[in-house]
């Protein structure tokens, strides 16, 4: 991402551009009330602008009473979107520059009463009873290190909507036999251009040290199912709409359940025994 923060700031007068510019850098081109813009000159364009574009017709217009997480905020773009619409937003980054940026375009907009930015990594969900109406996981899936389990906990905290978009491989080809039709030795499959696959980003990949990984479209659909929801549109290419799938035999209702738990500090004994299970937690997990 660092090629793509911008320093360029424009606005009404140069004391103006002087305050925004010291803010910086900017990723989000942020459109202000007075008419400034905080990256007027991003290499993706007017951007998020135009990816919220893609993603707004087919999310609810009025979202009075809903609750939403905007998981890696930036500088809180997509928040305030959803705050217009009535939403009362959370906002989480790992990153003080953005959140920063994002509590003072709060500021600027006067919708300091509908959105709150806080510091946190996709990871610190797991530990949390909060569930949200809407989530919106948008441009943070291929910077995990740990996809899987990022995308479990996510699946974990939506109530009704997930947007989720992330950087892909090419191709829109899905593979449509499974994988008890081959004989053990017979792997050809794996080679297929539509079956699931992650592409591995050993080093840097667009002078970004944190692009690990570059999921096909055939992985995206696969993986969310995986985790227990249900791709319900796609509203542009790298975007999927999802919402809980009840039927789906995943975590938190069925496989994974206890590697999730385990993997977040959480004792899936103490689970297990609560659901009915055999094992009974030991005293120290007790």
């Amino acid at each position: 991402m660092t090629d793509l923060l911008q320093h360029f700031v424009t606005a009404p007068t140069k004391e103006r551009e002087r305050e925004i510019a010291a803010l910086g850098p900017w990723f989000h081109n942020l459109h202000l009330p007075d008419g400034s813009q905080t990256a007027p000159r991003h290499a993706l364009g007017d951007f998020p602008t135009f990816k919220w574009r893609e993603v707004a017709p087919h999310l609810p217009a009025d979202l009075t009473g809903w609750t939403a997480l905007d998981i890696g905020c930036n500088a809180g773009f997509y928040s305030f979107e959803l705050a217009r619409r009535g939403a009362t937003v959370t906002g989480i980054d790992v990153e003080p520059l953005f959140l920063a940026q994002a509590r003072w375009a709060a500021r600027e907009y006067g919708l300091e009463g509908r959105v709150r930015f806080e510091r946190r990594q996709v990871y610190d969900l797991a530990h949390e009873a909060t569930t949200y109406d809407l989530v919106l996981f948008m441009g943070v899936f291929y910077h995990l290190r740990y996809p899987m389990l990022g995308l479990d906990i996510v699946a974990g905290v939506v109530r009704r909507l997930l947007v989720f978009q992330t950087l892909t491989a090419p191709g829109d080809e899905v593979f449509e036999g499974d994988g008890e039709t081959h004989d053990v030795l017979d792997r050809a499959a794996f080679v297929h251009p539509g079956w699931p696959r992650l592409s591995f980003i050993e080093r840097t990949y667009l002078g970004d040290v944190t692009n690990w990984w570059a999921p096909n479209h055939a992985a995206c659909e696969a993986m969310l199912r995986a985790a227990g929801l249900r791709v319900a549109a796609r509203p542009a290419r790298e975007t999927y709409l999802c919402e809980p799938d009840p039927a789906a035999d995943a975590w938190p209702r069925g496989r994974g359940r206890a590697e999730l738990l385990s993997a977040t500090g959480r004792s899936w004994r103490r689970d297990e025994a609560a659901r009915g299970g055999d094992s009974a937690p030991t005293a120290e997990e007790a």
